[in-house]
C-alpha cells in the first residue's frame, strides 16, 4: 500500500520557522463579524474529519493505552499528529494505524519521541493556543475560522484551507505571541480566486427608491 505519510506535498505546506517571543501579546477582545467566515472545507469534509479524529483516537488508545500521548487533528482529511511517543517503532505504528483509516488523504507525523508531557506542560499549551486564537481575531485582515491551531510544547501547528497572504499574515502575527517557540504551518494552499469563490456573495443593493411611499 502507497503510504500517505508526508512532511510537503503540492499544495500543502510544512514550514518550520523558530521564533524569538518576545513581544508582548495585546488582546483587545474584539471579534466583528468582518474577521468571522465560515468553515472553507464542505459539510461532508467536515463530517469525515470528525470520524477520522474519533477512529484514529480509539484505535491508537486500544494500541498504546498510557504509553504514549497522541493527538490526533484531522482537517479536510489530512492528518496531524502531535504528542510524545516511546519509541520509533511505536511511532510508527500510530503512523500505520492512521493511514488505515477510510478517507484519509495523507498524515504529517509530528510526533516527538520524547517523555509524556506534564499536565502543567498540556495546559500552558492551551493558554498558548487560546493566544493565537485571539491575535488572529484581532487581526483586521485574517478570517480567525480559516485557521485550525494546535500546540504542543510550545510548537504551535497551524491548519486550513488558506491563500499564501494568509498564511504569510497568520505566520507575522503569531510570532509576537508571548510563549510560542515555533510555528509549523501544515495548510492546504489555496489562490485568491478560490478563496473568493469559497466568500458568501455580497449582500444585493437596495433599490434607489426602495423608501419612497407608494402613490
Amino acid at each position: 500500500m502507497k503510504s500517505k505519510t508526508l512532511m510537503t506535498f503540492g499544495g500543502a505546506v510544512l514550514v518550520s520557522l523558530s521564533l524569538s517571543a518576545c513581544a508582548p501579546l495585546m488582546v483587545a477582545g474584539f471579534a466583528g463579524t468582518a474577521i468571522v467566515a465560515s468553515d472553507r472545507r464542505t459539510s461532508g469534509a467536515q463530517l469525515e474529519d470528525e470520524t477520522i479524529e474519533l477512529r484514529g483516537s480509539a484505535r491508537i488508545r486500544d494500541a498504546l493505552g498510557a504509553k504514549a500521548h497522541v493527538n490526533l487533528t484531522s482537517f479536510n482529511r489530512q492528518v496531524l499528529l502531535t504528542g510524545e511517543i516511546a519509541s520509533e517503532r511505536d511511532r510508527q505504528t500510530v503512523v500505520q494505524l492512521v493511514e488505515k483509516i477510510e478517507n484519509v488523504r495523507s498524515v504529517v507525523n509530528e510526533l516527538a519521541i520524547t517523555p509524556i508531557s506534564s499536565l502543567g506542560e498540556r495546559s500552558n499549551d492551551l493558554l498558548i493556543s487560546a493566544k493565537v486564537k485571539g491575535s488572529l481575531i484581532d487581526s483586521r485582515d485574517l478570517f480567525a475560522n480559516a485557521f485550525k491551531v494546535v500546540t504542543e510544547r510550545g510548537t504551535v501547528y497551524l491548519m486550513g484551507r488558506v491563500t499564501l497572504r494568509e498564511a504569510n499574515s497568520a505566520t507575522n502575527v503569531i510570532r509576537n505571541v508571548n510563549g510560542v517557540n515555533k510555528v509549523v504551518r501544515v495548510f492546504e494552499i489555496i489562490t485568491e480566486e478560490e478563496l473568493r469563490n469559497l466568500l458568501p456573495p455580497p449582500p444585493p443593493d437596495k433599490p434607489a427608491n426602495s423608501n419612497q411611499p407608494k402613490r
